[in-house]
């Protein structure tokens, strides 16, 4: 009869200066990786919360606890608090790291930022949440990115896969993991590919004019002065400075400083812009002076906290699938079906580029946090014909500029 064979076996524990006996202990499993264990001061036995892949990453473990002990610093509070982080799913870890996740400015993390998180998690990440955490291997990521790349949502296959780097580089922070098991090169930067072609002049004001009145400020705005729409649906009276040289006016300034987000179960939420430096006033061009005021007459109630763009009701927030049943009527009539909402902003960043502005002045009137962000709303726009003629030019006057110095040149050479 074979003898029988152990699932795990030990191994010496940590060995200490001054100590007749090894101290913890060090088993090796079946799938040959370490689990190290010792009993704390309290007489309980205490686990590492993760495995380990070498004797030596074991041992430094449990030396680690050992000096904690013995400088006083270790508590059982702590150690089985690390221990309950040992058989945790990726999904329940997932939970406790969105309520404690901090975004840029060091703030909870944004409804629509935690919904579209939850919405991952639940979605493309759910073959891997009832996964433990420690059992996610580079190789088990491999196969689930090359799986959801093949459903041909590559964009979600991107942010998905970017959610779960940034998870499990807090995993592997705290020491919960021995490394993070994605290192897929280029994995979170992958998009379908298609960019935003913001609409022409011709197309916009089709858009205007085809779109029910009450709205046709709202394109106006978004277009001209190229607030987001989060931004542009959270505009009150208030938020509308006129400047009035008798009974001419001059000018017209959006002050943006808050946002409306619309989640699911949580219904509409009022708070702070996307970035500290989306708070900005932005200055209207003159043109859409008279459809700005108009509609302030017309649709918008005269008080100080007045929506400028509500909802059916008159007082709650417009729901953007409410208004995308006119923006998607009047796109049609512009022959620009396929043109988001946000291809406005695109729009009206891109005619301010070619005023003359600098990248900074682009930046402060889009609300961006840098310069990067604002260089992707740079869009030829149909001028290469115009600028080819300018180089032309260019090379006129630098040939009668050349030519005017060699003529001088060889008067005073006869001289």
């Amino acid at each position: 009869m074979a003898p029988r064979v152990d699932a795990k076996r030990s191994t010496p524990g940590l060995t200490i200066p001054g100590r007749a006996r090894p101290w913890g202990q060090v088993e090796t499993l079946p799938s040959g990786e370490l689990r190290a264990r010792y009993t704390g001061p309290d007489g309980k036995r205490y686990t590492a919360a993760r495995l380990f892949d070498a004797l030596v990453d074991a041992h430094a473990w449990l030396r680690e606890q050992y000096r904690a002990i013995q400088d006083e610093r270790w508590t059982s509070d702590a150690a089985a608090s690390a221990q309950e982080h040992r058989g945790r799913t990726l999904g329940q870890y997932a939970g406790v790291w969105l309520d404690t996740r901090l975004n840029r400015n060091g703030g909870a993390l944004r409804p629509r930022t935690r919904a579209e998180y939850e919405r991952l998690l639940g979605g493309a990440l759910a073959g891997l949440t009832g996964q433990p955490l420690r059992s996610i291997t580079a190789d088990k990521v491999h196969r689930w990115y090359r799986d959801q790349l093949e459903t041909g949502h590559t964009t979600q296959a991107a942010r998905a896969y970017q959610l779960l780097n940034a998870i499990c580089k807090t995993a592997l922070q705290q020491k919960l993991i021995a490394e993070n098991p994605c290192g897929i090169r280029g994995a979170g930067s992958a998009s379908t590919g298609k960019k935003v072609e913001p609409p022409t002049p011709i197309e916009l004001e089709k858009i205007v004019n085809a779109i029910t009145p009450r709205y046709k400020a709202a394109v106006i705005i978004a277009a001209w002065a190229g607030t987001r729409y989060g931004e542009l649906t959270e505009l009150r009276r208030k938020d509308i400075s006129i400047v009035r040289e008798g009974r001419t006016t001059t000018g017209i300034v959006v002050n943006v400083s808050r946002g409306v987000t619309n989640t699911t179960g949580k219904g509409f939420i009022v708070g702070p812009t996307k970035s500290a430096a989306g708070v900005r006033s932005i200055a209207l061009p003159p043109h859409i002076f008279e459809p700005v005021l108009d509609h302030l007459k017309k649709y918008v109630a005269d008080f100080p906290e007045s929506l400028l763009f509500p909802g059916a009701d008159g007082v709650s927030h417009l729901a953007q699938t409410a208004f995308y049943k006119h923006w998607d009527n009047a796109r049609k009539a512009a022959g620009r079906g396929d043109m988001p909402f946000h291809a406005l902003r695109h729009f009206g960043l891109t005619r301010y580029a070619q005023t003359g502005a600098t990248l900074r002045e682009i930046q402060e009137r889009a609300g961006h946090a840098t310069v990067a962000a604002a260089m992707r709303y740079q869009h030829a726009a149909g001028r290469d014909e115009e600028l080819a003629h300018r180089m032309s030019e260019l090379a006129t006057v630098t040939n009668h500029t050349r030519a005017g110095r060699d003529r001088r040149k060889t008067e005073r050479k006869t001289r």
